[in-house]
């Protein structure tokens, strides 16, 4: 039996013309996702950044946690209860559901906007840097060291 890693973490198994495969894990698809939006974060900050003197630019941000959330629950059959707000009259509306499948770009507010109307603190944006760049590593090596036991455990089972 030849088997060979393929490189969206599917493994493929190959023996006397029957070609089969399967993925490693259902997390490696949440951990594929987490990296892409980090590399999207880490554009975004770095044009934060690299526009600090720009008048009137706004810094922008990406909220994709909420989104990973929602899909793994769904994934990994794990209950989140929703809190649903209570209606005193059969008239009323109901609550407005927003979409958090899919991640958003914001801009991010809560910052003194300088006089030219720019709110980029460099402070706060390479502290965000540098934590997008921790967590995108991370995630990486997440990835890999799943590939990499998933392999020994074939290369073992080879010897057999």
């Amino acid at each position: 039996m030849e088997y060979s890693l393929l490189i969206n973490n599917n493994i493929s198994l190959r023996s006397k013309g029957l070609n089969m495969s399967f993925q490693i894990s259902i997390s490696d698809k949440y951990l594929e996702s987490a990296i892409s939006a980090r590399a999207i974060r880490q554009d975004l900050i770095s044009s934060n950044i690299a526009n600090a003197d720009t008048p009137y630019y706004k810094p922008r941000d990406i909220n994709f946690e909420d989104a990973l959330i929602q899909e793994a629950n769904k994934e990994f059959n794990t209950n989140t209860k929703k809190l649903e707000l209570a209606k005193t009259t059969p008239n009323m509306m109901s609550s407005i559901d927003s979409d958090t499948s899919k991640p958003t770009i914001f801009f991010r507010d809560g910052h003194l906007a300088r006089n030219d109307g720019n709110s980029v603190d460099i402070d706060i944006e390479t502290t965000e840097l540098s934590k997008n760049n921790i967590m995108y590593n991370a995630a990486i090596e997440a990835l890999k060291k799943d590939a990499s036991i998933f392999k020994a455990v074939l290369t073992a089972s080879k010897n057999i």
